[in-house]
C-alpha cells in the first residue's frame, strides 16, 4: 500500500472516531425526548445535586409521561406516568424485570450478591423464591404478634420520652424487621447485638456466626435459609446479603413513611382530629388492633395517602432492559435504565387534584390493600408506588401495611401530635416539608413535635397493654417462648406466577 493510501485510510478512520465520539451524549431522534444535551457528557450537566425528585417532575411537566436523559455514553428512560409503569414493568416484565450496572456498589462492594442490585437471572430468581417462603401473605400473618409487641413497646416509648418520638419509630420497625430476620427483638435503638450481627454481614464470615449472635430458637429468615442452605447451594454470602437486604428493606422504608406521618399530623392537624373522631367510634377505650382494619376506613385512608404524600422511594429502583423495545413510537435501547418516577406520579394534580395537600378523603371507597392495588390491571386504580413494580415489586408490603396500620391508628387513639412551641419566640414550629434527607430511601428531616397523651386513662391503658407483653419476655427483653400464632414454616413450590408478584 502506497504512502498516499495509507493516510487516506487513516484519516478515514480518524473521521469516523470523531464522528462516533462527537455523537456521545447526543440523542437519537427516535429515542423519547428529554432535556438538551451537550457532545460527551449529555445531560449530565443538568443532574441535580439534592431534591432530584422535584427536577425530575418538572422535566415530566416539560417532556411527558416517558422522557430520557443521556448521560455519556449511557440512557436512561424515565417513566411519570402510571400507565406507561403498568405496560411496560408490568405487562412487559420479562425484559425490564432486570438492574442496571452498578459496578462500584454491586461488582465492587458485594460481588454482585446484593440482591436489590442484582441483575435478573438465575440467581435473582432462587432468592426470590427464597423470600418469597418468608414474606408471602400466608407467612405474613404470622408475624402479627412481633408487629403488636414492638408498636406497644413505641407506645410506651412515646410516654416515657416523647421528645425522641423519631428513635422509637425507627426502632419498632427494627425490632419487627430484626425478630422476622434473626429472631432477636432490638429492645433498644442501640443495641449492641444488632451492631454486631451488622458488623458479621459488612465482613461476609460464616453465615452460621449471625444466628448464634441472635441465640434465638423463634422462627426466622435466618434459620429458614440455614435449613435449605445446602439443598439450594447457596453461599454464606449471600446468605448475609439476603437477610442483610431484608433488614434494610423492611426498617428503612417503613420507618421514613410514619416519620412522614407524624409531619403530616403537624401540618393538617385536621385530618388528625378527624381520625380520631372514627377511631373513638369505632374503639372506645380500647386500643385498636387489626380485626378493626374494615371499620377504619379513615384509617385506611390516612395509610394510602401517606404513602402517595411522603413515599420513601420518590424515584423507585431503577430496572434495565435486556433487549431493544419500542413504546409509543419511541426506541428503548438494549441495557437503558429505566425509572419510575413515583414523585410526579403521586403528585400528577390531573391524578391527585391538590396533590401536596395531605386529604385521606381522597381514598373514600377504595378497599384495596397495597398488593391488591399493584395488581389491579386499571393503572389508573393503583394507589401508590412505593412497592415498586413488576417481578421487582417487594414481597413484605403485607408486613407494611399491618405496621403501618397499628402505629397510625393506635398513635391516634392514644396522643395528640401537636407542634412543638419555640422556647424564645413563643411561636409553633412549623416543619419545612420539603427539607428532606436524600438517599436511597428519601425522610424527613428531623423535627420538633409535641406528643401529649390524650388522656390518663389512655395512658394507664397503654401501660397496662405493656405490661402485660412484658411477661412474654425474660430479663434480656427477649422472647421466653414461641408466640402464639408464630409458627416454623416449610419452603413450598411457587408458580411463575406467584414469583412475578
Amino acid at each position: 500500500m502506497g504512502s498516499t493510501s495509507f493516510w487516506i485510510l487513516g484519516f478515514a478512520f480518524l473521521t469516523l472516531g470523531v464522528w462516533r465520539l462527537a455523537r456521545v451524549g447526543r440523542r437519537p431522534k427516535n429515542y423519547p425526548p428529554g432535556p438538551p444535551t451537550l457532545p460527551l457528557i449529555g445531560n449530565l450537566h443538568q443532574m441535580p445535586r439534592s431534591n432530584g425528585h422535584l427536577q425530575f417532575q418538572k422535566w415530566a411537566q416539560e417532556y411527558g409521561p416517558v422522557y430520557s436523559l443521556m448521560l455519556g455514553t449511557k440512557v436512561i428512560v424515565v417513566l411519570s406516568s402510571d400507565v406507561a409503569v403498568k405496560d411496560l414493568l408490568d405487562k412487559r416484565s420479562a425484559i425490564y424485570s432486570s438492574r442496571p450496572e452498578f459496578y462500584l456498589g454491586q461488582e465492587i462492594l458485594s460481588g454482585n450478591l446484593r440482591p436489590l442490585f442484582m441483575a435478573y437471572g438465575k440467581t435473582w430468581r432462587m432468592v426470590r423464591k427464597l423470600a418469597h417462603g418468608v414474606l408471602n401473605l400466608a407467612v405474613a400473618r404470622s408475624y402479627v404478634p412481633y408487629q403488636d409487641l414492638e408498636n406497644k413497646a413505641m407506645l410506651v416509648g412515646f410516654l416515657d420520652d416523647p421528645k425522641d418520638f423519631i428513635s422509637h419509630i425507627r426502632r419498632y420497625t427494627t425490632s419487627v424487621t430484626t425478630q422476622m430476620t434473626f429472631g432477636y427483638r432490638t429492645p433498644t435503638s442501640d443495641d449492641h447485638n444488632l451492631v454486631e450481627m451488622f458488623e458479621q454481614e459488612l465482613r461476609q464470615v460464616d453465615f452460621f456466626n449471625i444466628i448464634s449472635i441472635s441465640n434465638s430458637n423463634l422462627p426466622c429468615c435466618c434459620v429458614d435459609l440455614l435449613r435449605v442452605q445446602k439443598e439450594y447451594g447457596f453461599s454464606d454470602e449471600l446468605a448475609c446479603y439476603m437477610s442483610g437486604s431484608l433488614l434494610q428493606a423492611g426498617s428503612e422504608t417503613t420507618a421514613a413513611i410514619l416519620i412522614g406521618f407524624f409531619q403530616a399530623m403537624l401540618l393538617f392537624p385536621e385530618v388528625a382530629r378527624e381520625a380520631q373522631a372514627e377511631i373513638d367510634r369505632v374503639c372506645g377505650d380500647r386500643m385498636p388492633d387489626l380485626n378493626d382494619v374494615p371499620d377504619l376506613p379513615y384509617i385506611r385512608g390516612c395509610m394510602k395517602e401517606i404513602l402517595r404524600w411522603m413515599p420513601a422511594a420518590v424515584l423507585g429502583m431503577p430496572h434495565a432492559v435486556t433487549q431493544n423495545d419500542e413504546y409509543l413510537g419511541y426506541e428503548i435501547p438494549k441495557g437503558a435504565s429505566v425509572i419510575f418516577n413515583v414523585w410526579a406520579i403521586h403528585n400528577d394534580p390531573e391524578r391527585h387534584p391538590e396533590p401536596r395537600r395531605y386529604n385521606p378523603s381522597r381514598w373514600a371507597g377504595d378497599d384495596q390493600n397495597s398488593a391488591q392495588a399493584a395488581v389491579n390491571a386499571d393503572a389508573t386504580k393503583r394507589d401508590h408506588f412505593v412497592f415498586g413494580a413488576g417481578r421487582r415489586m417487594c414481597q413484605g408490603m403485607h408486613i407494611a401495611d399491618r405496621s403501618l396500620f397499628l402505629a397510625i391508628s393506635r398513635t391516634l387513639w392514644a396522643f395528640d401530635i401537636n407542634r412543638a412551641v419555640d422556647k424564645e419566640t413563643g411561636r409553633q414550629v412549623v416543619p419545612d416539608v420539603n427539607n428532606i434527607v436524600d438517599g436511597l430511601f428519601v425522610c424527613p428531616q428531623p423535627f420538633d413535635a409535641d406528643i401529649v397523651p390524650r388522656s390518663e386513662s389512655k395512658v394507664a391503658r397503654v401501660r397496662q397493654e405493656w405490661g402485660a407483653m412484658l411477661e412474654l419476655l425474660d430479663d434480656d427483653m427477649q422472647w421466653k417462648t414461641v408466640p402464639k400464632g408464630l409458627k416454623w414454616k416449610d419452603y413450598e413450590s411457587v408458580s411463575e406466577t406467584e414469583e412475578v408478584l
